[in-house]
């Protein structure tokens, strides 16, 4: 039987009476899933008609997102995927795409205007130039040596936001607030550090005014949204909106926790549900530990046993189980007492995320970009069960898992695709590790110090030889069994 579905949404404003106050760079599938929803909310209420967003983007992927974009006048297609039935809205709360190029004068131009109060982003986990070895900027990477030489041609996000402050300070205006809305542990404090160190690289002086006057309010978001395929096209289309090819697909689950610091002003937000607090560093901690960590600890399993979905992974005895203990007994005992939240519940509920069908993340998507979320979602609940002479055997098998999917062959034998940014070189590093464990642990731009640590290093070899040996389904067994 064909279900029936309900009607799409559209805006409940006037989107010609709206005027840009928020510049987004990188506008991918979350940004859309979450804070222009949140800002389409306000809007529909008659509020925030100053705050609609431009989008921007530094990359070659962001040019062709605003030529999809702008064909459907910035109007996205969001659906919901509620078990019970899927809903889908056109969310207006974006007006415009600012020109991607390559020395990025169009984007310095637009964060110029004083009518921009903030500028957000979403550049991903690894787009902040971290040495994950001490955890601080790192002031060599590339693109930062090219931005710190031509800073009125920049690269990088951080170099263009530094040209667009400069300019804003020599006109006479104010500075607009820095908005991170990526999973970074701290993303505020992150976000001044890439921009601050970025500009010490030229000018200390313009440095030191930019931490002095810039506002970096730090931030946790969540919304699991999955990459856009020929699935959540062919949702789009059966909703009747077969022309948008840019479709986003969500769980109806949204949560955003931010510091009120915004000196040049702010939408409404609480209006929505978005919660204002000084704790935001307890409920981020809680957040990539447990649901991002808990990504990455089905990921692997499930990716070496040629599961496809999150869903999928869920159902299997195995990974479910592997799940519920390492969270048990290795990561939620080190996760700081949050306000108003039972870990224990709030666990409950990320299980339940992750079982939801309708969304049908894949286990590849949880895998991508190990080396740059193992050192944020998994290694400092390692750490911390270290310090604490706690057990660390499940952490330990995670890591050993991804070495092992990093290998580039799943237990059948099918072949692994590329999936991280530093795949050429994890690779082989991976293979060699089958005999000499320390080869991958001793990667200290992901484990640091940690990987020196002996019951780790120990309790890794033992889950990587367990692993080639024995398969994965065997290993999980005998850690569940253990």
């Amino acid at each position: 039987m064909t279900r029936t579905l309900p009607p799409v949404s559209l805006p409940a404003y006037d989107r010609s009476a709206l005027t840009p106050g928020i510049v987004h760079i990188g506008l991918g599938n979350f940004h859309r899933a979450h804070m222009a929803v949140y800002l389409d909310d306000l809007m529909a209420m008659g509020l925030a008609q100053d705050w609609a967003i431009l989008g921007a983007g530094v990359r070659s992927g962001d040019a062709r997102m605003r030529e999809a974009m702008l064909a459907q006048d910035c109007l996205s297609t969001i659906i919901e995927l509620d078990p019970k039935g899927r809903t889908a809205r056109r969310v207006g709360a974006m007006t415009g795409f600012v020109e991607v190029q390559p020395d990025n004068a169009a984007l310095i131009a637009a964060m110029t205007d004083p009518a921009i109060r903030i500028v957000s982003l979403t550049v991903t986990e690894g787009g902040y130039f971290i040495d994950a070895a001490t955890g601080q900027f790192d002031p060599e990477a590339a693109e930062i040596r090219h931005d710190a030489a031509r800073p009125d041609a920049p690269q990088t996000a951080f170099g263009a936001i530094l040209a667009a402050l400069r300019a804003r300070k020599a006109a006479g205006h104010a500075p607009f607030t820095v908005m991170s809305c990526d999973n970074l542990p701290g993303n505020g404090h992150v976000t001044q550090a890439a921009v601050v160190g970025l500009a010490r690289l030229s000018d200390p002086a313009f440095a030191d005014w930019v931490k002095a006057h810039v506002a970096f309010p730090n931030g946790m978001v969540d919304r699991i949204t999955p990459a856009t395929g020929p699935r959540e096209r062919e949702m789009a289309a059966a909703f009747g909106l077969s022309d948008d090819q840019v479709p986003v697909t969500c769980e109806p689950f949204r949560q955003w926790v931010l510091e009120d610091n915004f000196p040049a002003g702010r939408p409404p937000l609480e209006r929505v549900g978005v919660t204002f607090t000084d704790d935001v560093h307890a409920y981020e901690a809680m957040k990539i530990r447990i649901l991002n960590g808990g990504h990455a600890t089905i990921a692997y399993p499930g990716g070496l046993m040629d599961v496809e979905y999150v869903h999928e992974a869920m159902a299997h005895p195995l990974i479910s189980g592997f799940l519920d203990k390492v969270e048990r007994d290795e990561i939620i005992p080190y996760v700081a007492p949050v306000p108003n939240t039972d870990l224990a519940a709030y666990y409950a509920q990320v299980r339940e995320r992750f079982s939801n069908p309708e969304v049908a993340d894949t286990e590849r998507r949880l895998c991508l970009d190990g080396s740059n979320r193992q050192p944020k979602f998994i290694i400092p609940s390692l750490r911390d069960a270290l310090a604490a002479g706690g057990r660390i055997e499940g952490l330990a098998l995670v890591s050993a898992l991804w070495c092992r999917y990093c290998a580039g062959t799943t237990d059948s034998g099918q072949e692994i695709a590329p999936n991280d940014p530093d795949w050429d070189r994890l690779q082989p590093l991976a293979l060699a590790a089958r005999s000499d464990p320390s080869l991958w642990i001793g990667q200290r731009a992901i484990y640091g110090e940690t990987g020196q640590d002996p019951r780790f290093a120990a309790a890794f070899a033992n889950a990587l030889a367990g692993l080639w040996a024995d398969g994965t389904e065997k290993t999980l067994a005998r850690y569940l069994d253990a």
